[in-house]
């Protein structure tokens, strides 16, 4: 089963599948001539400019729901696997992903603004939405809305709660039967209040780990900062063949680098536009620029953060496909390969005592949260597939799905789960294909939507509003309701 599940995960995410993610940001960057650079501080405006309502939450709490779901294990297990397998150049292509990826995480974003739904007095939407709407295909909105379903209530879960409970496990020598049991109790508490505790608790959380982990990264790299030159080099160095040592390893950096990148990031995959739709903006852009900015914030920041720990410190060793090691830090103690443990080294090595309980609480709250947004957006897509039904019709297939989640949330918290990593790369690269596509060939809206925002900021409006009759884009009664 573990060598049936290995060739799929390459299968789904082959050379095809990473050319499509890097051409798909490349191409939507230049039709809008690098938005990513020359819109960065209105990003960041736009991050406040909007108040939750009686049928949506704030752009913030949409950025936040949606950044809750890109930081997670990914950010600490994810970057140091990729650097095991793809050596320090994988770094490099994770930027490259997420730089052009934001381009890609616009248009999701926007396109789930546009075609958004309000079910049961709340907005919602997402990849499944703007098939259906956008492209006219009922059985492909609704196979998007299954494999989302499967992959964020079944396979994507157990990878974030088995590294909760290894590293409290490893870090305070807590029984994984008691972890696992703690974090289902809270996982409960949250998704059983709906949308609004959701997003609540991402509001609080997500910033509160994100920046305490920055800084401990930015004390780390200052007190080695004799090393910081030689680091970068090291980087792109590996990333383009150079290194000596890493050249020959140079397809698997490219590798290693993106599909880690899309992991964390998950720019294109589809998962970020269901907080997106949630939100209650004066027009669609607003949502595409904030979650571009989060794209920044997960991989740029938080990534490479911990990128850096690892790099500078040493505490790392290279693996060829065989996985005979070709490359050695110099500073990892024998006996340990990659995971969270090299960051935890990292920071012990600076702090000695402190880094394993650190890296312990953060991995806690990032796999935490992102466990919160999995369940977020599978409840969007079971509301998808009920919503010509009665109102209140879902509610017990939600309930299915929440005790779902629990379930497996808790048994893969307390086994070990040697599939986790393929059967999360599944269920990505599943929601990715399908999400990549659609996009693609609704470019037309997505560009007419980018188009009309710049016009209104180049007329100087203010505050630029969404006239969907005004474009000709048809099937958006929410925001006909709006206007």
């Amino acid at each position: 089963m573990e060598k049936i599940v290995e060739i799929v995960s390459a299968n789904i995410e082959s050379w095809p599948f990473i050319i499509l993610c890097i051409a798909t940001g490349i191409y939507f960057s230049l039709r809008m001539r690098f938005f990513q650079v020359r819109y960065i501080r209105r990003m960041c405006r736009l991050l406040f400019r909007s108040k939750p309502s009686d049928s949506g939450i704030s752009s913030f709490q949409a950025f936040m729901l949606a950044l809750s779901g890109r930081v997670g294990t990914g950010n600490i297990v994810g970057v140091a696997t990729a650097i095991a397998l793809g050596g320090p150049g994988a770094v490099f292509w994770m930027w490259v992903i997420a730089f052009f990826g934001a381009g890609t995480a616009y248009v999701e974003a926007a396109l789930a603004q546009v075609y958004k739904d309000k079910i049961d007095g709340v907005y919602r939407g997402g990849p499944a939405y703007y098939i259906l709407k956008g492209i006219g295909n009922k059985y492909y909105a609704a196979a998007f809305a299954i494999v989302t379903i499967l992959s964020c209530g079944v396979m994507l879960p157990g990878l974030q709660a088995n590294a909760i409970s290894a590293a409290v496990q490893h870090s305070f020598g807590i029984s994984p039967y008691f972890t696992a049991g703690a974090v289902i109790i809270l996982l409960a508490l949250i998704i059983f209040g709906g949308i609004r505790r959701i997003a609540k608790a991402a509001e609080i959380i997500t910033p509160f780990m994100a920046v305490g982990y920055v800084l401990i990264a930015l004390y780390v790299l200052a007190t080695n900062y004799q090393h910081i030159p030689n680091m970068f080099m090291l980087i792109v160095k590996s990333a383009i063949g150079y290194h000596e040592v890493l050249g020959g390893i140079v397809g698997s950096a490219i590798s290693m680098g993106v599909r880690r990148g899309l992991f964390s990031n998950e720019a294109g995959q589809g998962s970020a536009p269901h907080a997106s739709a949630a939100a209650d903006v004066p027009h669609p852009a607003n949502q595409g620029l904030v979650q571009a900015f989060s794209i920044y914030v997960d991989t740029l920041l938080v990534c490479s953060a911990t990128a850096f720990m690892i790099l500078i410190t040493g505490m790392y060793k290279i693996y060829d496909p065989s996985m005979n090691v070709v490359a050695d830090g110099g500073s990892l103690p024998a006996g340990i390969t990659y995971g969270p443990e090299n960051t935890q080294l990292a920071v012990d090595s600076v702090i000695p005592g402190f880094g394993s309980a650190f890296v312990a609480v953060a991995l806690f709250f990032f796999a935490f949260t992102t466990i919160m947004s999995y369940y977020f957006q599978a409840e969007s897509n079971i509301y998808y597939l009920y919503r010509n039904k009665p109102a209140g019709k879902s509610h017990p297939a939600i309930n299915i799905l929440r005790c779902t989640i629990l379930i497996f949330t808790y048994y893969t918290g307390v086994n070990e789960i040697s599939l986790a990593w393929n059967m999360a790369d599944i269920g990505v690269g599943l929601m990715a294909w399908f999400n990549l596509i659609a996009i693609l060939l609704m470019q037309g809206v997505a560009m007419k939507v980018f188009n009309d925002y710049e016009t209104q900021i180049r007329q100087g409006v203010t505050i630029p509003r969404f006239n969907p009759d005004k474009l000709g884009i048809k099937d958006t009664d929410e925001w006909v309701t709006v206007n």
